[in-house]
């Protein structure tokens, strides 16, 4: 609740915007609409050392949905969430660089941290990510 409400503050400060389909947010972070999942379902792309890296959020819970073409089975518009998976790819440098929204096994490919909870995307895959 908490996390609503500064939302909601923010947005009557003049803090928050809202982007409806693809738009550039900062320098090297843009968000792309994929759809699919749900309506106005966005994903992140970002610049880091490794490439464009692409958060997939619930464009692509799991490698599985995007590799095996697998649609997750609570989805809006399965013909979106299909296209969705060719355009995530197409967003990335690289397919091992697309980050599915809920998959642990990100965990495994990308190396910890600082400490054990804390992933380390931007220096892209430490071993080969299976499917991409």
């Amino acid at each position: 609740a908490d996390h609503m409400c500064e939302a909601v503050k923010r947005l009557y400060a003049g803090k928050l915007t809202f982007y409806d389909g693809d738009a550039q947010v900062a320098d090297g972070v843009s968000v792309h609409c994929i759809g699919g999942h749900s309506r106005g379902l966005q994903a992140v792309r970002v610049h880091t050392q490794s490439g464009w890296m692409v958060l997939a959020s619930d464009a692509a819970h799991f490698y599985e949905n995007l590799f095996a073409r697998k649609p997750f089975p609570i989805v809006v518009d399965l013909q979106n969430m299909l296209d969705g998976f060719e355009r995530l790819i197409k967003l990335a440098s690289k397919p091992e660089l697309i980050i599915p929204g809920h998959d642990p096994l990100v965990r495994g490919y990308f190396p910890q941290d600082l400490d054990a909870h804390i992933t380390r995307l931007d220096v892209g895959p430490s071993k080969p990510v299976a499917g991409a």
